[in-house]
């Protein structure tokens, strides 16, 4: 999420109350989480894993629990006790608020909502676009035109994204927002989660089938075909012309290369290149997969000769 107005990291910690270290007077542009972070961002960390990688990402701010690390020449440290709570509060007191109102949003010429439509505020719709029955906007949602978006989906619900914390799950409020470009058709039942901090994107032309589900901060590229029951989780980038067939399982910051093809049912467990064909759980290449799953089937007649 972008400031309205930039402010100092001196300015930010008296927020949270939180001790300065390095560049006190670094501007501080934006808040994001890791997988979004850009330069001028704010970001939090509190476990010595991803010291190195938040304190060497492009964030130029880190909300830290560790006093006694180095800092990166032209950073702010924001010391806390609690990175989670404070990166929280931080979020809350800059965030947009979102509403919802019986008035119906600005839409483009010749777009149709069926009336039981519930839409938040802040949202824009394009030209030409049918909103089915049902179907549940979030605010802060953007709409490009010649969309078509079935009964019951749900755009724009809170990213699924939680913090185990003394037992208990602590939910990172998510400020983000969702953006369909041109000429998306979203199937009935589909559920598209905005970004925890940044933007849940679907590239102009992608058609997405029935209960789909594309968590928050994922990125999927133009012309891409999603059928039914596929799952995406968090922080991922899908790339142009992807096709994903049905129930295939996509875990949390997994790229897919462009012109990647991923057969049905399919789970993945790592990056994809481009332009190769996938099958499997774990996926791999498809023939090798089929080659793999042949012999299998002969595995029982190989060893009764075996046994002799």
């Amino acid at each position: 999420m972008e400031l309205k107005e930039p402010l100092s990291a001196a300015a930010v910690a008296a927020i949270i109350r939180a001790e300065v270290q390095g560049d006190a007077q670094r501007l501080v542009t934006g808040i994001n989480e890791i997988n979004r972070v850009r330069e001028g961002d704010l970001v939090f960390v509190d476990h010595p894993k991803y010291y190195h990688k938040a304190l060497n990402s492009a964030a130029t701010t880190i909300l830290i629990d560790k006093a006694d690390v180095e800092i990166p020449p032209g950073k702010a440290l924001l010391v806390s006790k609690d990175p989670f709570s404070d990166y929280n509060a931080l979020v809350r007191h800059f965030m947009v608020p979102g509403a919802w109102t019986a008035e119906p949003p600005a839409i483009g010429e010749n777009t149709a909502l069926h009336p039981s439509v519930t839409v938040g505020t802040n949202v824009t719709i394009g030209r030409d676009c049918t909103i089915m029955p049902g179907v549940v906007i979030y605010p802060n949602t953007s709409i490009g035109d010649r969309v078509i978006i079935h009964a019951n989906a749900v755009i724009g619900g809170d990213g699924f994204y939680y913090k185990k914390r003394n037992g208990t799950y602590g939910k990172m409020v998510t400020a983000g927002n969702v953006v369909i470009e041109d000429d998306v058709e979203i199937g009935a039942g589909t559920t598209i989660d905005r970004g925890v901090s940044a933007d849940t994107r679907i590239g102009a032309g992608t058609k997405i089938d029935n209960q789909v589900q594309i968590g928050h901060d994922t990125l999927i590229g133009r012309n891409c075909l999603i059928a039914a029951q596929v799952g995406i989780a968090g922080a991922c980038v899908v790339g142009d012309n992807v096709t994903l067939w049905g129930q295939v399982g996509v875990p949390s910051k997994i790229t897919i290369g462009a012109g990647a093809t991923v057969l049905g049912q399919s789970g993945l467990i790592g990056d994809l290149e481009p332009g190769k064909t996938y099958f499997g759980s774990p996926a791999g290449e498809w023939k090798q997969k089929m080659r793999e799953a042949a012999s299998l089937g002969r595995l029982p007649d190989m060893i009764k000769a075996w046994k002799g």
